[in-house]
């Protein structure tokens, strides 16, 4: 039963974060990956403008590793001539099925959100 209610506390906050995310943007993110694709172009820093595919799943990767790393799984490597951060893995990820996988991910956007830009998303 307290499983239950911590998946749908997770549910509720991510449905805030997504509604505050539509304010913000003016378009609401349809999914994790969305999400996913939003801090990485935070976290490059150039600004909106138009990526190559190859260049979103680079930022999808970014955001990954961004969100992960307040957990101590990866660190910032360095960030290259061109401004893209590239990272490394500090530790093992768990092994999860991707509905596991995806609940981690949301916590940890969570986090990011709450931490970075100080979102009251409780």
């Amino acid at each position: 039963m307290a499983l239950i209610k911590k998946d749908l506390d997770l549910e509720k906050r991510w449905g805030k974060l997504l509604e505050g995310l539509q304010q913000l943007l003016g378009k609401k993110p349809s999914d994790l990956n969305a999400v996913l694709f939003i801090i990485g172009v935070q976290e490059l820093g150039s600004g909106p403008k138009n990526f190559s595919k190859e260049e979103k799943q680079d930022l999808m990767h970014i955001a990954v590793c961004r969100v992960l790393s307040q957990s101590g799984f990866y660190s910032l490597d360095f960030i290259d001539q061109d401004g893209w951060p590239h990272w490394k893995l500090e530790k093992t990820l768990p092994h999860l099925d991707a509905a596991q996988q995806e609940k981690m991910l949301k916590i940890h956007v969570l986090e990011y959100f709450e931490e970075e830009f100080e979102i009251d998303i409780k």
